[in-house]
């Protein structure tokens, strides 16, 4: 189920870049669109971090190099 949930926080993330990249490259998306955005781009990289962090302690820790 984990697995799942962090399948779908990534794939609204990059699903969210896309739709930042568009705002941002256009010169008359309002102030409030932008706002919103910044807000929403917020929520999704403490998901992200969320998920890095969960696999981060799932990874065997690996030898140090000789």
């Amino acid at each position: 189920m984990a697995d799942s949930t962090e399948a779908v926080q990534l794939e609204s993330a990059a699903e969210l870049l896309g739709h930042a990249l568009e705002a941002l490259g256009d010169e008359e998306t309002a102030p409030s669109e932008l706002r919103i955005l910044a807000m929403d781009m917020t929520g999704a990289l403490r998901d992200v971090l969320r998920v890095a962090i969960s696999r981060g302690h799932r990874l065997p820790l690996a030898d140090p190099p000789a």
